[in-house]
């Protein structure tokens, strides 16, 4: 690399670090950081991750996981474990139609439906608006409008399966750290949605392991230090990790965190946080106010009684027959709303009844899949272009693995946790949970604890889809495809309020009381930063 190229990389980290881009000295060797004449680049000037638009940020700490009270549904899927949550970011709200509508514009003008080859993305990120229709109800009305009407713009999206609501989060940071960049001057302006088209488009991945790749190695897009260019008269330069500049990714929050974010209140954090909790997300065991203003209103969405989906009209109503408009009623301590109520949220979770505290008491998550990037002939990793390959799912609907842009992914292999202390194979969703591995390693499905039906949708060699319905003696409901969801929603008595209850629905499903929202990992220090306020 030559010195010149060096200095590019020294002046780009200048315009995103946040004061000197000189200063620092290597502890190790005694040399100075991002000197311009060569050496090492880094961005030592970093103070901390804004927090995210639209999100708040929640403290990490230890909590009592699981129901402090009786079990009056006698499920025992809920037992009281202790664990720990790193600190983290969290929606404020739950996603609303406006929000996916923006993602669903977004790639229905990137990959067209019209064309053969980017035909299937589109109606794979389609919600189900079929949700709502009901044998015994007239509910047409929602079913033509609740997406698509700004009547319902600020309502949060429904009929969404958890393959799709984590489709929407990949989009979601691509377009992020899409925005990033532009503002630091490495792409250009107007670039994400004027020139963006099939794998032309912005992948994240595909940036840091191959930047030359990105836009499909269209330099009218990458700048690549343009800004440095009359200096230094050299191209090639990227923004990288070290820089500070891209964001964590944006998830489904785990099970841990968000029953954290819902039951654990700031005031409360000292209190061992067991003996005596108070039930709900808003620290009462009373579902209307006691303010002297607002007296007798409810503060959630959620079924009061038979036939009682919201009060008596003009008196003690929770004005919500179906869903609410998020923000309808008080935020929790943390500034969340919604926590309680309006629709159950998609957790990243599989679905097991216990939680094997045991074995792991920070971070708890069972559905870890491992993977690894495609590496090529020539060295460097592999990107999705028109060959685009669907997962056939057991409902008949095709979803893509990858969309043309993105890194290609493959499942890791014995050599890459040989030996490895901390974990083996590539799927821990199984891990320690009961389950007879060895029986179910030779086919025989039936001798498996989790051994829920298989229906399945096939298409043959002529793409005729048949279906085939599981006619073999079941023991459960439950198998690796059942997330949890959490929360009550408005077709919920008020038992599901309670954060420590847990349920759980296929992953391929979707539903009118079942919405999610989006959570992200807090890097670097734990404590949160008031002072670091996201830009708008």
């Amino acid at each position: 690399m030559t010195l010149q190229l060096i200095a590019v990389m020294a002046a780009s980290i200048g315009l995103t670090s946040c004061g000197n881009s000189n200063a620092g000295t290597s502890s190790a060797t005694g040399w100075k950081i991002n000197d311009k004449k060569g050496g090492f680049q880094y961005n030592t000037s970093y103070d901390g991750t804004e927090v995210p638009y639209g999100m708040v940020a929640i403290e990490g700490g230890t909590f009592t996981m699981g129901r402090v009270q009786d079990d009056v549904m006698g499920d025992w899927n809920n037992s009281a474990t202790q664990q720990y949550v790193q600190s983290f970011y969290m929606d404020e709200t739950e996603v609303t139609n406006l929000m996916y509508n923006e993602y669903l514009t977004w790639t229905k003008a990137v990959y067209p439906p019209t064309e053969a080859r980017y035909s299937q993305i589109y109606s794979a990120a389609l919600p189900d608006s079929l949700v709502w229709r009901n044998q015994l109800g007239f509910t047409e009305t929602l079913t033509n409008t609740y997406l698509r009407h700004p009547a319902y713009a600020n309502y949060p999206v429904v009929g969404v399966s958890w393959l799709q609501a984590n489709d929407f989060s990949k989009w979601r940071t691509d377009r992020v750290n899409e925005l990033n960049l532009e503002r630091a001057g490495y792409i250009a302006k107007g670039a994400k949605t004027d020139k963006a088209y099939g794998e032309q488009s912005f992948s994240t991945g595909t940036y840091l392991n191959a930047p030359t790749k990105a836009y499909a190695g269209n330099d009218s897009i990458v700048f690549k230090g343009v800004k440095n260019r009359a200096k230094a008269g050299q191209t090639g330069v990227y923004a990288k990790m070290e820089y500070g500049i891209f964001s964590a990714e944006f998830r489904l929050p785990t099970e841990a965190e968000w029953e954290y974010a819902a039951s654990v209140r700031k005031s409360d954090r000292i209190y061992n946080n067991q003996q005596g909790r108070n039930k709900y997300p808003w620290g009462s065991d009373d579902v209307r106010t006691n303010s002297r203003r607002t007296k007798g209103d409810y503060v959630a969405n959620f079924k009061q009684g038979r036939g009682d989906y919201g009060g008596i009209a003009g008196w003690s109503t929770d004005a919500g027959e179906i869903t609410t408009a998020v923000k309808s009623f008080p935020p929790n301590d943390w500034g969340l709303y919604d926590m309680a109520g309006n629709v159950a949220e998609w957790v990243a979770d599989v679905y097991r009844p216990e939680i094997s505290s045991d074995v792991n008491d920070m971070n708890y998550f069972r559905g870890n899949v491992y993977n690894k990037s495609v590496i090529g002939p020539d060295g460097t990793v592999q990107i999705v272009s028109t060959n685009i390959e669907y997962d056939t799912l057991p409902n008949g609907k095709l979803h893509p693995r990858a969309l043309p842009g993105q890194v290609q992914k493959e499942s890791l292999e014995l050599q890459d946790s040989f030996q490895r202390r901390n974990f083996q194979g590539n799927n821990s969703i199984s891990y320690n949970d009961g389950d007879n591995f060895e029986k179910a390693k030779q086919g025989n499905n039936s001798t498996r604890m989790y051994n829920a039906p298989t229906d399945k949708a096939v298409y043959d060699a002529d793409g005729n889809l048949s279906y085939t319905l599981d006619d073999v003696t079941r023991t459960t409901l439950i198998n690796n495809n059942s997330r949890v969801i959490k929360g009550g929603s408005w077709r919920d008595r008020a038992y599901w309020l309670d954060p420590a209850t847990r349920r759980f629905i296929d992953q391929y499903s979707a539903s009118d009381f079942v919405g999610f929202r989006n959570a992200m990992t807090k890097v670097g220090n734990t404590k949160s930063n008031a002072k670091k306020k996201a830009r708008g």
